[in-house]
């Protein structure tokens, strides 16, 4: 796997929600805080993105999209001074049918809203390290992909077909990845360092892709410099530098990630699970699980109830920075 995908397959967990709706002002609609992450797409019309203690509002207009990764409450309403009326999910995150709209007129504000469920207790960098908010405008020629995947979930979303079900999750998946690669290949601000810097950073980011690729080999920090060409010594002053630890470091957090993942959702035994993760033995994988958990594996899975049969709860959270 690579990188991005990597860090969204760590996080994300439930199934994502989304829905279609249609607004006529003054309207206006506040979303609570969540563990989660959402998205706004105005497919026609305008609306106002809506954060307490924001200097200033966001004005959306058609086409535009807003992402915000790290479950900040907000609001969306068609002028900045209308009473916002709560946003009520049901229990297990799904989101209410929306009202018929009726015939959507000219005045008609129509949007696309989802909803993503993730597990912060490990939480890559490529996810902690976006912005509170990511606003891509709408521009021609600009983000095809992107768009794409937009016009395919609002269509399945307005006229329901076999196998919709299906799709929308499918697709809600899709817009996710599509989403965190706009911003980190084409958004972001020129200059700013940290991971934005690391993936165009040739080296450090062919050394990622091999552990992500790999993470059960045993690298070395010479084999992981050779995959980007630079000398050991200067790799590592430069993974560290852009990463924020050095490259083994980094290889155990991933494989710990991992493992949590697996103990989480499967009943892969513990052996097995050990050389899957890059262990030679159960005894040395318990006890770098156990460093990094603060418990063994063994009662990493029976309190998080992951495996089948159990019921899901969520994990807990694990020490130290992510």
């Amino acid at each position: 796997m690579d990188v991005l995908s990597d860090a969204i397959a760590a996080m994300r967990t439930g199934r994502p929600h989304s829905s279609r709706t249609a607004r006529r002002g003054p309207w206006g609609l506040r979303f609570p805080a969540s563990d989660g992450a959402g998205f706004h797409v105005v497919l026609q019309g305008s609306a106002w993105l809506l954060r307490p203690g924001a200097a200033d509002p966001v004005h959306l207009g058609p086409g535009d999209v807003v992402f915000l990764a790290h479950g900040y409450g907000h609001g969306l309403a068609d002028h900045p001074a209308t009473p916002l009326e709560d946003f009520e999910p049901a229990p297990d995150g799904s989101w209410p049918e929306p009202a018929d709209p009726g015939e959507i007129t000219a005045d008609t504000t129509l949007l696309l809203c989802g909803a993503y469920r993730l597990d912060r207790a490990r939480a890559h960098p490529l996810l902690t390290e976006l912005p509170e908010v990511i606003h891509i405008p709408a521009r021609i020629g600009c983000h095809p992909q992107l768009r794409a995947a937009i016009d395919l979930l609002g269509s399945e979303l307005a006229e329901p077909r076999p196998g919709s079900h299906a799709v929308v999750a499918g697709l809600l998946d899709t817009l996710l990845v599509y989403l965190m690669r706009t911003w980190w290949l084409s958004e972001r601000p020129e200059g700013t360092g940290g991971w934005a810097a690391a993936l165009r950073d040739r080296a450090v980011t062919a050394a990622l892709q091999a552990m992500h690729g790999d993470p059960a080999r045993p690298w070395t920090v010479e084999e992981l410099a050779a995959e980007g060409g630079l000398s050991r010594a200067a790799f590592a002053r430069r993974f560290a530098a852009l990463i924020g630890r050095p490259p083994l470091a980094y290889l155990t957090w991933l494989r710990m990630t991992a493992a949590g993942r697996l103990l989480r959702e499967t009943d892969t035994p513990l052996r097995s699970l050990a050389a899957r993760c890059g262990y030679g033995s159960e005894f040395a994988f318990a006890k770098a699980f156990k460093r990094e958990y603060g418990m063994a594996p063994g009662g990493y899975r029976r309190r998080t109830g992951q495996g089948p049969g159990q019921a899901r709860r969520s994990p807990a959270p694990a020490p130290g920075r992510p």
